[in-house]
């Protein structure tokens, strides 16, 4: 694992507790996992996501990250429809870790209550949370 200052951690985006993070393009949300949850699951070999049109609330499990040491649920960050899965996670789920910003990328959603993502964190309070 990697210590935190050698981790990603972008500005245009917000965090959850659970490590999930969201970032808006347009009307939609691009929903995935942080730098520090895919290096803290280490070599990811699946990833389960939800069907398209699935209505989930705030918190609620979408699915779920399986590395070769363990499985995590994936809980949203912010209410909404999933309207995209990135199906390249299919054939490569490695991307999770490789790029969790970019290629990486899990659901987009078109959100419940768009006010939900001002809730999440920010770079510095996200950062401040893995500090303890």
């Amino acid at each position: 694992m990697k210590e935190i200052d050698e981790l990603s951690f972008p500005e245009d985006v917000r965090y959850s507790k659970d490590h999930e993070w969201a970032r808006p393009e347009g009307e939609l949300f691009v929903v995935g996992i942080s730098d520090y949850a895919q290096d803290q699951l280490g070599d990811i070999v699946f990833v389960e996501l939800p069907a398209k049109g699935t209505q989930l609330n705030k918190g609620d499990e979408f699915g779920s990250v399986e590395s070769v040491k363990a499985v995590s649920e994936l809980f949203m960050p912010m209410g909404g429809e999933v309207v995209a899965l990135n199906a390249d996670l299919e054939d490569s789920p490695e991307l999770v870790a490789s790029a969790p910003y970019a290629g990486g990328w899990m659901i987009k959603i078109k959100p419940s209550r768009p006010e939900e993502y001002d809730e999440l964190m920010d770079h510095a309070a996200y950062l401040a949370m893995l500090k303890g």
